[in-house]
């Protein structure tokens, strides 16, 4: 294969990752009605992958969007020591997109208040949302939106299960506890090894995430590596959860506070509610039903994005 064919594969294959993302993006802020008409999106920038793809999704879907919104990018640089100050103004004005880096020393807040050989993450956690909100109204940001993708979703999911006993999980789309702010993850469709592969070919300058040198979220880890494990030997697992996660079914579940468990009775027909299963073996397809179609015959955009319902 010749330097030149090479170049033409790569090409093809960051094309196709490319219109894959911007699909599943443009699905997402359709599906939950992420971004509206004259909305000013606060994009979360903390030079991870996550952060740089959604940024650079985010600013071509602009460019043919039925609506008409404006970016910003924002850094909180925390003062973490042998925190590269330069690599993110270089490259935000490289893409030219407004953004600000909002400067708050929450390294030595956290490292005053935390005892050594504690895990810092819960304090610096809400140091930082706190000086986002803030920012956000400081810009008039009507939304702030979070690279959290699809598999930080299902991660947290079993998270909540294994720990803290709660079917719960990020949500696409949510309220600040003040109503003031709206948060959201346009990358919630989005697998996490696309969003790698894209990252790598895009080149985006990775800044590592274990500056402040805090232990890593052991739980988590253990967490993501039984996904990744699953995603390995049984492909389609982690696409059909997914699918699960937007399919509930709360009358067989066992919530009294999401369904009326006790008000049935004898004669009572629930509309909407699945039918008499209860001696019935369950029939599970032999291929996960969310498996998806090869990216070749998958439908495409023809390099137009619409917001399904944004119009």
């Amino acid at each position: 294969m010749t330097e030149t064919d090479k170049d033409k594969k790569q090409n093809y294959n960051l094309n196709k990752l490319h219109k894959r993302l911007r699909r599943n993006v443009g699905n997402a802020i359709a599906d939950f009605n992420m971004i509206e008409e004259g909305d000013k999106v606060m994009v979360c920038l903390s030079g991870g992958k996550d952060s740089y793809t959604l940024l650079d999704i985010l600013l071509n879907l602009k460019l043919n969007a039925p609506i008409n919104f404006d970016i910003v990018a924002v850094n909180l640089d925390q003062k973490q020591p042998g925190f590269p100050e330069h690599v993110l103004p270089e490259y935000l004005q490289s893409v030219g997109v407004e953004y600000k880096i909002v400067e708050e020393n929450t390294y030595g807040i956290v490292k005053e208040k935390i005892p050594e050989g504690k895990t810092t993450c819960s304090l610096c956690s809400r140091l930082r949302r706190g000086i986002l909100y803030r920012t956000a109204t400081e810009l008039g940001a009507t939304k702030i939106a979070l690279g959290h993708h699809r598999d930080d979703m299902l991660a947290t999911l079993f998270l909540n299960m294994f720990y803290g006993g709660k079917l719960k999980s990020m949500p696409p789309k949510l309220i600040s506890d003040d109503g003031k702010q709206i948060v959201i993850r346009p990358l919630a469709y989005c697998k996490e090894k696309d969003i790698e592969k894209y990252a790598i070919a895009k080149q985006f300058p990775i800044i590592p995430c274990n500056l402040c040198g805090s232990q890593p979220n052991l739980q988590r880890q253990v967490v993501k590596e039984m996904l990744n494990t699953w995603d390995r030997q049984y492909p389609g697992r982690l696409e059909t959860m997914f699918s699960a996660m937007q399919d509930i079914v709360p009358s067989h579940l066992c919530d009294p506070k999401l369904f009326d468990f006790k008000g049935i009775k004898h004669g009572q027909i629930i509309a909407g509610v699945e039918g008499d299963t209860a001696f019935d073996e369950e029939e599970l397809p032999a291929v996960p039903a969310a498996l998806e179609a090869d990216d070749d015959n998958d439908y495409a955009d023809n390099g137009l994005i619409q917001f399904k319902s944004v119009a």
